[in-house]
């Protein structure tokens, strides 16, 4: 189950929104030819990934910015940069260009904070925008709790486009989060998932402000829950299912 699109595109360029894509792209690009040689990729992602041993026995800090640019192949690529294009947009028109800048690497930040806090002595390199994306998909739970987003269901051979609301979507990706952090699945599935879950909160947390000061609950009251902009109606998605072969 993934998202494919919401129903509120933003009234604006999203110009720090697709700089971002594109950063995150070019820097994936750039690091595409160590992947050939693990012994060379393990050494690029020494120098720019977030290795909490290395913050904690040896103050190495900048791994929490630069290792927000990194990914691990391309469908960690793909998927973070669908997730920040479907969220991203409406975030950047209500905060502004600059503002929004600023709160994406400050959720990053906490998110990786999360991540050392969870496991402080790991020795496995970190990569990834996705702490950053959760805290994009905090603020954006707080701010549009109500807007529509289409998801992709997937089973075997089912294939079914739902739109259904920001709140339910988002709310279920957190406490998946928050429940494999817990049964400590990160290890084993090689997913920070308290760096999702902290990023997550750090954004709810750091949109505060921007909702307090568009009046809060009679924000949600002026515009039901969803973005301040007319909304798009999509023609109906029809994604047939695969049908099995007699045989």
């Amino acid at each position: 189950m993934f998202p494919i699109r919401d129903h509120n595109p933003s009234r604006n360029p999203a110009w720090v929104t697709w700089a971002l894509i594109a950063a995150n792209t070019a820097i994936f690009l750039y690091s595409w030819p160590y992947f050939a040689d693990e012994f060379a990729l393990m050494g690029f992602w020494s120098q720019w990934a977030l290795i909490p041993a290395a913050v904690t026995e040896g103050g190495q800090w900048g791994g929490l910015l630069t290792s927000m640019f990194l990914h691990g192949g391309v469908m960690h690529l793909a998927g973070n940069m669908l997730f920040l294009w479907i969220f991203g947009d409406n975030l950047e028109d209500e905060m502004g260009h600059l503002g929004f800048l600023v709160f994406y690497l400050a959720a990053g930040l906490a998110a990786g904070i999360a991540h050392l806090a969870a496991d402080p002595f790991s020795t496995i390199p970190t990569v990834g925008a996705s702490g950053a994306i959760a805290g994009v998909m905090g603020a954006y739970l707080l701010l549009f709790p109500r807007a529509r987003v289409d998801v992709l269901i997937v089973f075997i051979v089912f294939f079914k486009v739902f739109p259904v609301r920001a709140w339910l979507m988002l709310g279920l990706w957190f406490g998946l989060q928050l429940l494999n952090g817990w049964m400590g699945a990160t290890e084993a599935a090689g997913v920070a998932y308290w760096a999702h879950a902290g990023g997550f909160v750090a954004g709810a947390v750091l949109a505060l402000p921007v909702w307090l000061r568009r009046g809060g609950p009679a924000f949600w009251q002026r515009n039901h829950g969803l973005p301040p902009h007319p909304g798009t109606v999509y023609r109906p998605t029809r994604i047939p299912a695969v049908p099995r072969r007699r045989r």
